[in-house]
């Protein structure tokens, strides 16, 4: 139940044109305006914290870029995710033991992870982390690092989810009505050799919890069913045209080794990409069941 009071609700316009007003005042325009440069991901200044943490306040993720290189240090990763109060690991079954995945092709060698576009070359659509996750590994935020980039592409696009949520209640406040619904989506069953790995999840779209708003969502339509009525069916078409059209704040990022994106799990994709068999392109992905937090404010 979203409160009467918070500016996502349906029906508290006046709260959601001040909101509105304070989001959209002084947006980046640019894909650089994100970044901030950082020595030590481990143990941020107090300048480079704040100047990331401005950023996610405003645009719901920051990219860092440091000199490490193709440094292959996970643990700096963790150790920059937990500053702001990401300690809750989404530890599925493809990532590694310690929690983080290893996002490098495997389409060429016949391993498992091969099967997931993830561990492949194919471009990925648009698309928030862990969509198709139970509300108990709701995934709140999520980290990337790049260790090696790709020789061609591999590029991602980033769109914050709270610029879609205005957009789409602007056209038309049906939309938002429609996606929040409790049963707005549903991610059908997954089944292995043993029978149901995971039933099927309903849930709504855009959601609200502790005031802060999540989106649930893929472009893709294979692993997602949609609830076949008419305003639902509609506001998935919006979105699509919307993330179609390469809206204003959407922006398009080639990580570098020792750049990476810390975020409040906003919509994203990635280009296709190739890459030397002996130089993979390698990012590591740490999602988490943590809202970013402003541990020093």
């Amino acid at each position: 139940m979203i409160p009467a009071d918070s500016p996502f609700h349906p029906d508290n316009e006046a709260g959601y044109q001040a909101w509105r007003a304070a989001k959209l005042a002084d947006y980046p325009t640019r894909g650089e305006d994100l970044i901030v440069k950082v020595r030590d991901p481990a143990n941020l200044s107090d300048d480079e914290y704040q100047a990331i943490w401005r950023l996610i306040a405003k645009a719901n993720m920051a990219i860092y870029a440091t000199d490490l290189g193709e440094s292959e240090d996970k643990e700096a990763l963790a150790l920059l995710a937990a500053q702001f109060g990401l300690t809750h690991l989404d530890a599925n079954w493809l990532a590694d033991e310690d929690g983080i995945s290893s996002l490098t092709p495997h389409d060429e060698d016949g391993q498992k992870r091969g099967e997931f576009i993830p561990y492949t070359h194919k471009p990925i659509r648009w698309h928030t982390d862990g969509y198709y996750n139970p509300p108990v590994r709701r995934i709140w935020a999520m980290a990337l690092h790049c260790v090696r980039a790709a020789d061609e592409g591999g590029i991602n696009d980033l769109y914050d989810h709270e610029l879609a949520y205005i957009a789409l209640r602007d056209a038309d406040p049906a939309h938002i009505r429609a996606l929040m619904a409790d049963d707005a989506m549903t991610i059908p069953a997954r089944t292995d050799e043993l029978g149901v790995a995971r039933p099927d999840e309903a849930g709504p779209s855009f959601l609200v919890d502790s005031g802060l708003l999540h989106l649930r969502y893929t472009a893709r339509t294979k692993s997602i069913a949609w609830k076949q009525d008419a305003a639902t069916l509609a506001a998935v078409r919006a979105l699509d045209a919307l993330l179609a059209s390469k809206p204003a704040g959407a922006f398009s990022l080639g990580l570098q080794p020792g750049m990476g994106v810390i975020c409040n799990n906003v919509l994203h994709t990635r280009s296709g990409f190739s890459d030397h068999p002996e130089h993979r392109r390698l990012l590591y992905r740490a999602r988490y069941h943590d809202h970013l937090r402003n541990l020093r404010g």
